[in-house]
């Protein structure tokens, strides 16, 4: 293969996983600023899928435009194949870890299903050296998503889902309750909760008791055989990481002065029940941040955070991938390896 090529994974339109299609693309060459990474692995987050069917739960005027062929993707564990100018701090051959260009490349600027992508420097770490490529490449953007929930909002950039700056709460000797806690995100809000003093309530099916009793969770609820809305009560603090319309339902298990936090916000229409039950209801946007990334690396790197993978597939079976997401009932993160 010529030296300016490289294989991707693009699509051509929107639409199911089959549109997934693994060819030839232009390789990228770093602008100053920039870190071109040999990509080794490559997260699969909900973004991907939004992405590749044209972001149909937006609304129109928030939808891509459709300019193609795009390169899909956001978060990647490599190597540094060269530096910019006016790059510090990373090297060629250094294995580094991103969520790339998140959100400003939503719409198909992070370009990480590839066995090339350019990343800021600012958003870019150092790997944590105590797990592989495969791990690394599933923590970024649900770890960093996590983390600016309930740790750190770690920017100023104004909130484009509410007029107030999401504010993250207290978790010592408080009562959390995470939702959708074996999926990618849910699974990192149960072991930060926990590690930050909190009593952990996950909700999640029952065939994941055994991994969210490991990972830290004092109660796990069965969804499937009991509703947690109607036995649940006086919670702190709900991570509802599936969110959307639905979310409303966990209102009733918070006590007045609790809070909400769906990583989903959008259809949500409760605002009327939580104010008249004393409940905070506040989402953000994740970003990158490379800082972060540095900082929950430490926690990575030592064991205290564990990223579960539930599946891999080589990077030119992506659509299979998105055909296991699709099938739902995920543990932990499903990452495309490119060696």
């Amino acid at each position: 293969m010529p030296s300016d090529l490289m294989k991707a994974v693009r699509i051509h339109a929107f639409g199911g996983p089959d549109v997934l299609v693994y060819e030839d693309a232009p390789r990228p060459s770093p602008a100053a600023g920039d870190v071109l990474v040999r990509v080794h692995a490559v997260g699969v987050n909900p973004p991907d899928w939004y992405l590749r069917t044209g972001y149909r739960s937006l609304p129109p005027e928030w939808r891509p435009p459709g300019t193609f062929p795009i390169i899909v993707g956001t978060d990647i564990s490599g190597t540094v194949a060269a530096v910019g100018d006016d790059v510090r701090g990373f090297a060629v051959g250094d294995a580094v870890y991103a969520l790339v260009r998140f959100p400003d490349g939503v719409f198909g600027l992070s370009q990480a299903y590839a066995d090339y992508v350019t990343v800021p420097a600012a958003q870019l770490a150092l790997k944590p050296a105590g797990i592989d490529h495969v791990h690394a490449a599933g923590a970024p953007m649900s770890l960093l998503t996590a983390w600016q929930f309930m740790i750190d909002l770690g920017h100023d950039v104004p909130n484009p889902l509410q007029p107030a700056r999401h504010q993250p709460v207290p978790l010592r000797d408080r009562t959390v309750l995470v939702n959708g806690a074996a999926g990618g995100v849910g699974h990192l809000a149960v072991q930060i909760a926990k590690r930050k003093g909190a009593h952990v309530i996950a909700v999640a099916s029952g065939r994941h008791e055994a991994l969210l009793r490991d990972l830290g969770a004092d109660q796990v609820i069965d969804y499937t055989r009991t509703a947690p809305e109607e036995t649940v009560r006086d919670v702190d603090l709900v991570i509802d990481s599936v969110g959307g319309p639905a979310a409303g339902r966990f209102l009733r298990t918070l006590k007045r002065g609790g809070a909400l936090f769906p990583i989903f916000p959008l259809g949500f229409s409760g605002h009327a029940e939580a104010l008249a039950r004393g409940v905070t209801v506040s989402a953000t946007q994740v970003r990158s941040n490379g800082a972060q990334l540095r900082e929950v690396g430490a926690l990575l790197d030592d064991g205290s955070i564990r990223i579960v993978i539930d599946s891999t597939y080589p990077l030119a079976e992506a659509r299979k991938a998105h055909e296991r997401a699709e099938g739902g009932h995920i543990q932990g993160k499903i990452v495309l390896t490119a060696d």
